[in-house]
């Protein structure tokens, strides 16, 4: 069974997934979902597996009507989703027939929404990944008028009971809006900043508007200050570095980053926090919250356990309606 979905309006809208594992023996970056909570969330929610491709949208709205009956789930951001005029919930599976239309507008909170439909779309793939890479100039970018290839060939689960939260999946969506909470734990430099490391953590920093998916610029009134002088060579540094240009701005390496870099690094945000970092918009505060890798590892536990629990409940819930053949067993991607 084949299909595609028209798109009628897409302003900052690529297809991606979880992310290219393979490209950093190669040089190339991770790049992939930048809240991986909400990407992964979004594809379970339809059945899918969470490294199944999908639609990321950056700030900006989109609209398209598909040609066959599919199941759609939008996470992350918050925005408006309506098929057909009729208001539908974000972070359910939502049910939209052939030829209706569906609108995601007005994004109030967070950066990034993920639109998954079941079964997936079809577009090419570099070293097992559809992520984009700004390096090499590969991805897909949606345009209006164009035809997304859906690569399901079995058919949606499909019910009225479906999109109304009749199910209570239990999923706790993210807090997007106010200051942003994010975990570091320590870096492999933080000695060469003595007595100023601290600084991090005691006041609010603001992202700057030059921030993207390679890096998050933010600002503050005090910035820890390196005491050593000696240069440092290019060297492999991890998605979440912290660094410390000259100047008066951290440099948040993101999951776009390049696999060397010569600055410092005086902590490393958590995983579950760079999902955090994923959402936050030019301008809003950010706090930095000092943990210890103990406390990192276990909210990684909670968090695929969340995951792993969510995955339990969409079954459970598709099972009663008759579509144990619509699942997919549950893939960590």
């Amino acid at each position: 069974m084949t299909g595609r979905l028209t798109i009628h309006e897409a302003s900052l809208a690529m297809v991606t997934d979880l992310g290219r594992t393979r490209g950093p023996q190669f040089g190339l970056p991770l790049n992939g979902a930048l809240d991986q909570y909400s990407a992964r969330a979004a594809n379970i929610l339809v059945g899918n597996a969470e490294g199944d491709p999908l639609i990321e949208l950056t700030l900006f709205d989109l609209a398209f009507t598909p040609d066959r009956d599919v199941l759609i789930a939008a996470t992350g951001a918050e925005m408006t989703l309506e098929v057909d005029g009729a208001p539908l919930p974000q972070w359910e599976p939502v049910p939209v027939r052939a030829g209706q239309r569906v609108e995601l507008r007005g994004m109030s909170a967070g950066m990034r929404c993920y639109v998954a439909v079941h079964g997936s779309v079809e577009v090419p793939h570099l070293l097992g990944s559809c992520a984009p890479d700004t390096v090499v100039g590969f991805g897909h970018a949606l345009s209006a008028d164009e035809h997304l290839e859906l690569a399901g060939t079995t058919p949606s689960p499909m019910s009225p009971y479906l999109g109304i939260s009749l199910f209570n999946l239990g999923i706790c969506p993210p807090c997007l809006d106010g200051t942003a909470v994010v975990d570091v734990v320590d870096g492999p430099e933080i000695e060469e900043f003595g007595g100023t490391a601290h600084r991090l953590f005691r006041r609010p920093f603001e992202v700057s508007p030059r921030s993207n998916h390679i890096g998050l610029r933010l600002g503050g009134p005090e910035v820890p200050v390196r005491t050593s002088t000696e240069e440092k060579i290019s060297r492999g540094v991890p998605v979440g570095a912290v660094e410390v240009p000259p100047g008066d701005e951290l440099l948040i390496l993101h999951r776009g980053r390049g696999v060397t870099a010569g600055y410092p690094v005086l902590g490393v945000v958590t995983s579950t926090s760079l999902d955090t970092l994923g959402q936050v918009r030019p301008g809003q505060s950010v706090v930095f919250r000092h943990v210890d890798a103990t406390q990192a590892r276990s909210d990684v536990r909670a968090w695929r356990k969340a995951l792993d629990a969510l995955r339990n409940r969409v079954t459970t819930a598709f099972s009663s309606l008759g579509f144990d053949d619509g699942v997919t067993p549950n893939q960590r991607g």
